[in-house]
């Protein structure tokens, strides 16, 4: 089968996240089982405009503000007679391509925005990005569609899509070879894995370590992940007004190997974000016995059985603090969270998450046909 992917960003680009992993995960098993995939993505810095990578092939064109446009053009003159099935991966917009494939397009839907846009763009631009998404929701809501959790299932049929034609693709995991569990620190460590974005909730984080950390419950916070550096800014001169640059350290973007050692050395991993697809860093921390704290919504909801292999909390600070308070002050429910939390970090399987795909295109293109 030929299979084409549209993604604005792919497993290279810097700014590439979890739908990234999903991606490449996915489309190289497809590669590995006969099938030709090909994705369609933009260009950054740096980056070559067409390469192989795990058999997959990568055409790279446009920025992240017009791939979706060049990516029509290109069908139309290039891909219109080679692919059996177009894969419409969509973060907060999809490529449209039921306008010019209706008969084979896919959609992939990594979430539903909807109020995330008021986290993302200022007033009066975020109701024109909801009217949008509400359009496209519209146009694709009889589309044959992937969905990565059971929250975002939840999120399409409310917008109307027909719960028949989606398909729950399972989530798996990506371990570097040879990663080793590491002892915790001495020091309580608490952890946040991230983009620092007002959506992921980093504000939120600084003010429960503050709480934390006068109340003697933890001593540091780690924070991995990058940001614009305006907000980065912000958020550091917070850090120093509040008196913590001495416990808050700013590790910002880390490789893979990098991430899982301090994931591992971590105590709690706290995960104050308003909204995910799915909380891979949630089963990234299990997997390294690093039970973790989350807010009670979309997403993460999927990743955590409240009191099992983790807790989710109220959806702003004190929820962070009280649950980080709960697992670190009882020692036995602390070590029966983090074996759970291994546990259920072993279920996530690419392979599993690749046949479920295929299986669910291979029967598309048959009723196509």
């Amino acid at each position: 089968m030929n299979i084409l992917i549209l993604n604005w960003r792919d497993i290279k680009n810097p700014s590439g996240g979890g739908a990234e992993i999903l991606t490449q995960e996915i489309a190289k098993r497809w590669v590995s089982a006969g099938n030709h995939v090909v994705l369609f993505t933009a260009a950054f810095a740096g980056s070559k405009s067409d390469e192989s990578v795990d058999g997959v092939k990568i055409i790279r064109k446009g920025s992240w503000w017009n791939v979706h446009i060049i990516a029509f053009f290109y069908y139309l003159f290039f891909f219109r007679k080679t692919f059996d099935v177009v894969i419409d991966e969509v973060h907060w917009f999809p490529f449209f391509s039921i306008f010019y494939a209706r008969k084979k397009t896919v959609l992939l839907a990594c979430e539903v925005a909807s109020g995330l846009f008021s986290y993302e763009l200022p007033f009066p631009l975020d109701l024109f990005g909801r009217l949008i998404e509400k359009f496209y929701l519209w146009l694709y809501r009889n589309a044959s569609t992937l969905a990565i959790s059971p929250s975002t299932k939840e999120d399409l049929v409310q917008e109307g899509f027909q719960s028949k034609n989606i398909t729950v693709l399972p989530m798996g995991l990506t371990i570097p070879p040879n990663t080793i569990k590491q002892n915790k620190e001495k020091e309580k460590i608490i952890i946040f894995l991230g983009r620092l974005n007002k959506q992921k909730g980093i504000d939120d984080a600084i003010t429960a370590f503050h709480t934390l950390k006068r109340d003697k419950i933890v001593d540091k916070l780690w924070i991995l992940g990058a940001g614009k550096k305006e907000y980065l800014k912000e958020i550091k001169y917070r850090v120093n007004s509040l008196d913590l640059s001495s416990s808050v350290s700013f590790f910002g973007f880390v490789n893979e190997v990098e991430k899982f050692k301090l994931l591992s050395k971590a105590h709690i991993l706290i995960v104050p974000s308003v909204h995910e697809g799915w909380g891979l860093t949630v089963s990234e921390a299990g997997y390294v016995g690093t039970p973790a704290v989350v807010y009670r919504s979309r997403g993460l909801c999927d990743t955590i059985k409240n009191g099992e292999n983790g807790f989710l909390v109220d959806t702003n600070p004190e929820g962070l603090i009280a649950g980080v308070k709960k697992a670190l002050n009882d020692k036995a429910l602390y070590e029966r969270i983090r074996a759970n939390a291994i546990e259920s970090a072993k279920l996530y399987d690419w392979q599993k998450s690749a046949d479920i795909g295929i299986k669910f295109l291979e029967n598309f293109v048959a009723r196509k046909v």
